[in-house]
């Protein structure tokens, strides 16, 4: 029996975007994805838009889908979110494979981290963007960017999880960086290692943020080697 892997996407992403991950691994491993609530073109949820939100999707995927126990790929925000599930629901998960994913979280940094997430400034300055956000989730893009940025906002004043909810998960993680990612620094990737009671840290050479510009091969093996 194949072991069970569940891949989460990052904010202003989806499924997609683990197309071609997918063809590489899917004879390793039973692969299983989800879309967040608002992301592809689906309805927000009901009961908001944040990490803990899309942490309940997942949990509820799982049920429904009666997977017990799975192992986890987060890439970025996708990250976040597997490791809030870890906090909550620990019994749901053998071990974590973090991307690219942004742990360090304060009012000044949710206010860069957003500078980028208005739409009329991304149609008019980065049209290719506008257009594969727009492929991607249809016409409602900006308003997914709008809810992404006030999500953002609201983890720098009131991050999802606290350094002691951190300690708490007993998970083992793999927190990986790129030594190009411009969005994550490597020493907040590390710093996690010294929460997460069962964590390390690995620092992927010439490796950028964006998934898509990721070798496929490269990323599969990490993961492979990991799970």
């Amino acid at each position: 029996m194949k072991p069970k892997l569940l891949l989460l996407h990052g904010a202003l992403g989806s499924a997609a975007y683990f197309k071609p991950l997918i063809t590489v691994l899917e004879k390793q491993y039973e692969l299983h994805t989800v879309n967040f609530s608002g992301h592809a073109g689906s309805k927000e949820s009901s009961a908001g838009f944040s990490i803990a939100v899309f942490a309940d999707e997942v949990n509820d995927y799982l049920n429904q889908n009666n997977l017990d126990k799975v192992n986890i790929f987060g890439y970025s925000m996708g990250g976040y979110v597997a490791v809030y599930l870890a906090h909550k629901h620990p019994e749901k998960i053998y071990k974590i494979f973090t991307l690219g994913t942004k742990w360090d979280w304060n009012p000044e940094i949710s206010l860069q981290q957003t500078q980028m997430l208005q739409p009329d400034k991304v149609m008019q300055k980065v049209p290719q963007w506008a257009k594969s956000l727009e492929k991607l989730h249809g016409k409602s893009w900006p308003e997914l960017m709008q809810k992404t940025a006030q999500m953002m906002l609201q983890m720098g004043s009131n991050p999802p999880l606290s350094a002691a909810e951190f300690e708490q998960i007993a998970t083992p993680i793999l927190l990986t960086v790129g030594d190009k990612d411009q969005m994550v620094s490597i020493d907040e990737t590390r710093h996690m290692t010294h929460l997460l009671p069962h964590a390390q840290c690995i620092v992927l050479k010439d490796v950028p943020h964006a998934i898509e510009l990721i070798d496929v091969a490269f990323l599969a093996e990490n993961i492979h080697n990991f799970f």
